[in-house]
């Protein structure tokens, strides 16, 4: 067997599956595309899942990647042992309803054996127990002995995760010798000890599991597999672990000539070297694919790696900044494979230094504090580091929990977790209350006060909404960036814009900036500090950097109809104040593209007339056709024209009034119609109150009342076929209807209380006498609460003084009542305590007064015992 390298073996599979039809797929990016599911890729089929669920259409059947993938389950073992890492590379051939078992098991042993050139009698194929088809695949077409087969459950070779599909596995080991193993005489496939290393598995994808463990099978067959490249490697190359392969073991070489020392010298080095040779693959793949260190998500996955790493650096006597040139030679070893390394390495260099750069500030102070913890502990007996304590880390000094963690591990401490998440919680609970300004990234807009103080943003789109523009700065949800790669969330600032920022109560624009190398896709437009406005969003595809220019493309259609509900809320104040008097001040507003909603003052509800009266108003405003006209003014000329300005607001010197014919005019900054016929109607949906002498009225325009009416429409005509009648006359169907059923329901009751009498028949035999007064226990079957109550009614007159007792098996469920003549009543008879006493006995509970009382249950078999039961209880009381 030939000793191939990482980059050779990744070749030659992806080469092998071509000839045999496949389409060789580019790795997906480590971000998942429309997939909330994961933070990052973790597996080769998991960016194909939309072709294996139907969603999209593969581009062919017949499909080989090479998928880059993270996994961070395991982080606390990684450098502790050689079989745990981080990064990995999963190579895969994949059929949506094409081939099945036959080939891929062929190809399989085609590759390992004529390909790659394993010894033959040192693979051994495993299936799933009740996978008779796949053992026969193995046995008779490729020839391996039945005893060299095993037959493992689901736990080990069934692919399933949860509801959906499914279906058995088929790995293959390969024996690397007892070099390996573990010595002991039973030592076989299965065997925790490294001597039988999976190389490949099958997942035959062939059934649908409805969630209920009921297996169908599937129309449309799918076949997913999976082999760990380096995995791979080290049965090629006859290596210890993954970290001795070629590409890992050159980045190991550079870590010992960075740290001045040797593998395998030193244990607790070792994993020092370990871990930063796993985890300075994963920052320097995630880097490329735009992921960016912060506190949340998959850039906290970057920043709790990156920090890990560069701590076992200072640890292994690394004194420089030593991530940046360490991942050069992750580029080097990778490049070919995956060109953005190299396209992106300026990008990777400068975003590993400045977070290791960040780090090292605060490093060393952070370690000392910590060091001045463990010691304070050890002198006091404790084994546990206060949460206060290890929150302050931190927050004061950049040590995530995870690293605190790490490091007293490592002298036989622990940290009070539950205190942090409260010292946590305390703080974003302060941060939320002093919150003023929350853009769409949720976070306070305090990163862009870190922008120069002279860049400004011109707004030029109240008439435009497509123009060109620089890329003068862009962030990330925590830091000023030059460059945003795709995926990443954040917010572009140009030199001029035509989308419309967050203000006056408008929503900002939406749409699309476009540069020569990347999309960035704008969500929201906000104003922020030193008249500057960002767009935020995510990109879409490519990359964006600072000094670019780029095309700002507003849509279009949702600027449309924002500016019919913007000019509906001047129509609407001003009808507001003829209808209700010129109290009528504004207190809010909120102008989207599908409602608006207007806060206005006034004491009391607005009646029905009144709304219908406002209403009338801006209609036959808006069929009126007036001309939306704006002019720049001085405040005090402004003024002048009996413009409404908006109480409290702060105007500067120049202001902007909008007029509408003669009927309205206000200091507005908004965008606006070019004439109120544009808005087509206005439709009054709600008037609540939201505060003392605070009204809201919640409307829509244009095409939101329109699809309310059609909505609106749709229900009246449905509501008439249920009814059986036509549109125009369904309230008088619908009130011959209630008569009908009111009638029904008297008659039905009747029927019920005659039916429950007749099934008790003369049960005034049971009557237990105690002194004057009798106690009647009845049990009738099938009987509601309804209708027990009113045989009780009619079998506590014919006792004339004391005590029923009624219960009834109703479908499962039981009934008690109980009730009791007032004579009884004065002779300390207590319907309620009865129930009490008795309904537990029936698995229920209930109470009520000492004249009626009543219970629920489930347990029918319990009747006799409570009704007995009962009968005690009255006699105590009646005593």
């Amino acid at each position: 067997m030939q000793n191939y390298g990482v980059n050779e073996l990744r070749k030659m599979f992806l080469e092998f599956f071509e000839s045999k039809d496949h389409l060789k797929m580019n790795s997906f990016s480590l971000i998942p595309h429309n997939d909330n599911s994961l933070l990052l890729i973790n597996s080769g089929m998991a960016p194909l899942k939309p072709y294996f669920t139907g969603q999209e259409i593969p581009p062919r059947r017949r499909v080989t990647t090479c998928q880059k993938c993270i996994r961070t389950g395991d982080i606390e073992n990684v450098g502790k042992t050689a079989r745990h890492g981080t990064f990995f590379e999963m190579l895969g051939n994949f059929s949506f309803g094409d081939y099945f078992k036959n080939e891929a098991i062929e190809w399989t042993w085609e590759f390992l054996t004529e390909v790659v050139g394993l010894d033959k009698n040192r693979l051994y194929p495993s299936v799933y127990l009740e996978d008779d088809e796949a053992f026969d695949i193995w046995h008779r077409k490729i020839g391996i002995a039945p005893e060299r087969i095993f037959k493992f459950g689901k736990a080990d070779n069934f692919w399933e995760h949860g509801a959906g599909p499914c279906g058995p596995c088929s790995e293959v080991y390969y024996d690397r010798g007892e070099k390996y193993g573990c010595g002991k005489p039973d030592c076989t496939v299965g065997c925790d000890c490294d001597r039988y290393m999976e190389v490949w598995n099958n997942v035959f994808t062939q059934f649908d599991n409805d969630g209920n463990n009921n297996y169908v099978e599937l129309e449309q067959k799918n076949i997913d597999t999976g082999m760990g490249l380096e995995r791979l490697a080290v049965v090629v190359q006859d290596v210890d672990s993954i970290f001795d392969v070629d590409t890992l073991k050159a980045l190991r070489d550079k870590i010992c000539e960075m740290a001045n020392t040797t593998y395998k010298s030193d244990e607790k080095k070792d994993v020092s070297i370990r871990l930063i040779t796993d985890h300075i693959r994963s920052v320097t793949f995630m880097t490329s694919d735009g992921v960016l260190p912060s506190n949340e998500g998959r850039g906290y996955v970057l920043r709790r790696l990156l920090r890990r790493a560069a701590r076992h650096g200072r640890m292994l006597g690394i004194k420089d900044m030593f991530l940046a040139e360490l991942c050069k030679t992750v580029i080097d070893c990778s490049k070919d494979a995956y060109p953005e390394l190299l396209e992106k390495q300026e990008h990777i260099f400068a975003t590993l230094n400045k977070e290791e750069e960040s780090f090292n500030k605060t490093i060393d102070q952070g370690l000392a504090i910590l060091s001045g913890y463990v010691e304070d502990m050890k002198s006091k007996g404790e084994k546990q580091l206060n949460g206060e304590n290890a929150f302050k880390l931190y927050d004061t000094y950049g040590f995530p929990l995870d690293l605190t963690k790490e490091i007293l591990e490592e002298t036989g401490m622990t940290v009070d977790e539950d205190g942090y998440k409260e010292c946590m919680e305390i703080q974003r609970t302060t941060a939320r209350k002093a919150r003023k300004v929350s853009t769409y990234m949720g976070a306070d807009a305090t990163i862009y006060e870190e922008l120069p103080v002279e860049l400004v943003t011109e707004f030029d789109g109240y008439n435009k909404l497509i123009l060109d523009a620089k890329v003068v700065a862009m962030t990330t949800e925590d830091a000023v960036v030059d460059t945003l790669s795709e995926g990443t969330n954040g917010s572009i600032l140009t030199d001029v814009t035509p989308f419309y920022a967050t203000m006056g109560g408008q929503c900002g624009d939406s749409g699309i900036i476009k540069t020569a190398n990347g999309t960035f896709v704008v969500k929201d437009t906000v104003k922020v500090v030193g008249g500057k406005i960002a767009h935020v969003g995510y990109v879409e595809s490519g990359e964006i950097k600072v000094g670019e220019t780029s095309t700002l493309s507003v849509d279009e259609n949702q600027r449309g109809l924002t500016c019919k509900n913007h000019s509906a809320t001047h129509l609407l104040q001003k009808a507001l104040k003829t209808v209700l008097g010129g109290h009528v001040e504004q207190a809010g507003s909120y102008v989207a593209q599908d409602r608006l909603r207007f806060d206005f003052t006034h004491i009391q509800a607005m009646t029905k007339e009144e709304i219908a009266q406002v209403e009338a108003i801006v209609n036959a405003e808006i069929e009126r056709d007036l001309a939306v006209e704006t002019a720049e003014m001085s405040i005090e000329d402004a003024k002048k024209t009996g413009a409404m300005a908006l109480f409290g607001e702060k105007y500067g010197e120049t202001v902007r009034v909008v007029s509408m014919g003669e009927f309205s005019k206000e200091l507005c900054g908004g965008t606006h119609v070019p004439n109120t016929g544009v808005i087509g109607t206005f439709k009054i949906i709600s008037e609540q109150g939201v505060a003392a002498g605070v009204r809201r009225i919640e409307a829509l325009t244009s095409k939101g009342a329109f699809d309310y009416y059609k909505k609106l429409e749709d229900e009246l005509h449905a509501a008439s076929v249920a009814a059986k009648t036509e549109p125009s006359k369904l309230t008088e169907k619908i009130e011959a209807m209630l008569a009908e059923i009111k009638a029904l329901n008297a008659e039905n009751q009747k029927l019920k209380d005659k039916m429950a009498k007749e099934s008790v028949g003369d049960v005034m035999s049971n009557a237990v006498e105690i002194g004057s007064y009798k106690v009647l226990p009845v049990n009738v079957n099938g009987i509601d609460m309804n209708a027990l109550r009113n045989l009780g009614d009619d079998l506590k007159a014919k006792i004339g003084s004391g005590v029923v007792i009624l219960a009834s098996d109703m479908d499962g469920k039981v009934n008690l009542i109980v009730m009791a003549t007032d004579d009884a009543v004065s002779a300390g008879a207590h319907a309620g305590n009865i129930v009490k006493k008795i309904a537990p006995m029936v698995g229920g509970g209930g109470g009520g007064r000492p004249n009626m009382a009543q219970a629920g249950g489930k347990n029918p078999s319990g009747i006799a015992d409570a009704l007995s039961a009962g009968i005690d209880e009255a006699k105590t009381q009646l005593s």
